[in-house]
């Protein structure tokens, strides 16, 4: 998949060190991994669980690649979180790539495929309550706020898009 800036691409199962690479940085840990170190085998788990959901069921974890130099950034997806019916989206990005758009510009392709290819009529993402750069990324996406709960305790935000609500990527406005 491609956006104007960014190729995402499923990570290969021999790109467990890369995944593993991005999320012991200690800025993707804070809030992805509640600033714990994940083990490499779990890294390597967590890709080839990708690869057999994208096999079976068309969705997974893809890297964030800027086009310009196919440097990889972070990555984009979707994974089960807290018993939800089906999978949340999720990102991660190296804290040198953040503030620049990559984070919504590869959500909003990850929603765009959601809604046009998996036929979801939903989709959700739950984020720490700190987080606040997630939660500015959510709002931009047309995500509304639909519950908050504290996890093992932690605030936890949940929010949702339906599929009817329409942004227009170039200036996300939604309706």
């Amino acid at each position: 998949m491609e956006t104007n800036r960014l190729t995402l691409e499923i990570f290969a199962k021999e790109e467990f060190e890369l995944f593993h690479a991005i999320n012991t940085n200690e800025f993707v840990r804070i809030y992805l991994w509640d600033n714990e170190v994940v083990q490499l085998s779990l890294s390597k788990e967590i890709v080839e669980e990708s690869n057999k959901r994208y096999q079976t069921e068309k969705w997974g974890l893809w890297k964030i690649i800027l086009t310009k130099n196919k440097e990889c950034v972070g990555y984009v997806g979707l994974w089960y979180f807290f018993d939800e019916n089906q999978p949340q989206l999720l990102y991660a990005l190296l804290p040198e790539y953040t503030g620049k758009g990559y984070a919504t510009e590869a959500s909003m392709k990850i929603i765009e495929y959601v809604f046009e290819k998996l036929n979801f009529d939903y989709i959700s993402a739950s984020l720490d309550k700190p987080n606040s750069k997630s939660i500015n990324v959510c709002e931009k996406l047309g995500m509304e706020r639909v519950n908050e709960q504290i996890i093992e305790g932690k605030p936890i935000l949940f929010y949702k898009r339906f599929r009817e609500k329409k942004c227009t990527q170039q200036r996300l406005k939604c309706s």
